[in-house]
């Protein structure tokens, strides 16, 4: 199987709350190309839908992580803080050079802003 492309759903019950989450808060651009609910991630685009089986908050925070690269975690997260984000870790050092923040969306889902620095 050869991939041409790849998008996330991201499914809610207030789609709209998590769409206007990801572009006014965490800054993610509009991709036109996929209509009104959809972001540009990098590479990818997330999309923010409703889903007839999904009703209220995660149940599962750490079962899918969004996981947004960044050149300056530390920059980033205090960007967020000031715009009211709550981080649940902060700065967490992986062994393979990895610097991790995460916090949750307003669904409860985990994100996580990376900045890879070389061991």
């Amino acid at each position: 199987m050869q991939v041409n492309g790849f998008i996330l759903n991201i499914n809610s019950e207030q789609p709209g709350r998590l769409l206007e989450f990801y572009r006014d808060v965490v800054g993610l651009e509009p991709d036109p190309g996929v209509g009104d609910a959809g972001l540009h991630a990098g590479p990818i685009t997330l999309v923010f839908d409703g889903h007839s089986e999904v009703q209220g908050s995660t149940k599962e925070p750490a079962r899918v992580l969004v996981n947004l690269f960044v050149d300056d975690v530390e920059s980033a997260q205090k960007e967020l803080e000031a715009k009211g984000v709550s981080f649940t870790r902060k700065l967490g050092k992986e062994y393979w050079g990895g610097i991790i923040s995460t916090f949750t969306d307003p669904d409860g889902n985990y994100c996580q802003i990376i900045e890879y620095r070389a061991p």
